[in-house]
């Protein structure tokens, strides 16, 4: 998957980062597929950075996992469940890696900028800032386009996490589902409101993936939407240049 993306992107002169986890702690049921664990995950992850020479974005869950994960890791992802964990965000940002703060899906928008202090604190500013969708009644989220000019307000690229915001948190009783039709409608919104990169969850086959399936994009149909985005992303950019924005 990881040449795979590579080919796709490189073509189409799109920077990639390549994110796996290498454990899902969060899933929603205790017989949830998670991941292969920390150490085996990791060997995987160093493999693909120097293979195809790609900076890579995981996930950390507990603090005992920074050091081994900042070893490998280009940019350390705190997940949205913990984006107040405070000694979890201080931890990672003191790696002085990248920093990639993850949006609760239960906080507002202008509440990211205590997540950035706490990041701040330890000297660290090399921050990005992730919107993946706000809690909305049962099994469901929503993005509200207003969040991504206000994350941007605080000076950090702002990352639009698209196939997540379209899972469906225990929507099929055990697993979660999703809306992955949805993808390409709300990724062109994303890019139109101006943010500075998308995260999306890609397999080869939907269907078949051990988790996030649902809310995934079939690795075939990735080329021509990254270059609609692209189309979309250089039309916003002139127009912002034009307005003196």
């Amino acid at each position: 998957i990881a040449g795979r993306l590579l080919d796709i992107t490189t073509s189409l002169q799109v920077p990639l980062i390549f994110k796996a986890s290498y454990d899902k702690a969060n899933r929603t049921s205790i017989g949830s597929y998670r991941g292969p664990g920390l150490e085996k995950g990791l060997e995987i992850l160093k493999e693909v950075r120097e293979r195809y020479a790609l900076p890579i974005l995981t996930d950390i869950h507990c603090r005992y996992e920074v050091e081994a994960v900042s070893e490998v890791a280009d940019v350390i992802q705190i997940p949205a469940f913990l984006s107040r964990q405070t000694d979890l965000v201080l931890e990672a940002a003191r790696t002085m890696k990248v920093i990639n703060l993850k949006k609760g899906q239960f906080m507002a928008p202008w509440d990211m900028k205590n997540a950035i202090e706490k990041a701040l604190s330890t000297g660290n500013e090399r921050i990005l800032v992730t919107e993946r969708g706000v809690s909305f009644g049962y099994n469901n989220l929503v993005v509200d386009f207003r969040a991504f000019p206000i994350l941007r307000s605080f000076g950090y690229p702002v990352i639009f996490d698209v196939t997540h915001s379209l899972q469906q948190p225990g929507g099929l009783g055990r697993v979660s589902g999703g809306q992955r039709h949805f993808i390409p409608d709300l990724a062109r919104a994303g890019v139109a409101a101006g943010v500075d990169g998308l995260f999306m969850e890609v397999h080869p086959h939907p269907d078949k993936a051990p988790c996030d399936g649902p809310n995934s994009i079939a690795l075939d149909g990735l080329p021509r939407l990254l270059e609609v985005l692209k189309e979309i992303d250089g039309l916003i950019k002139a127009s912002l240049e034009s307005w003196g924005v």
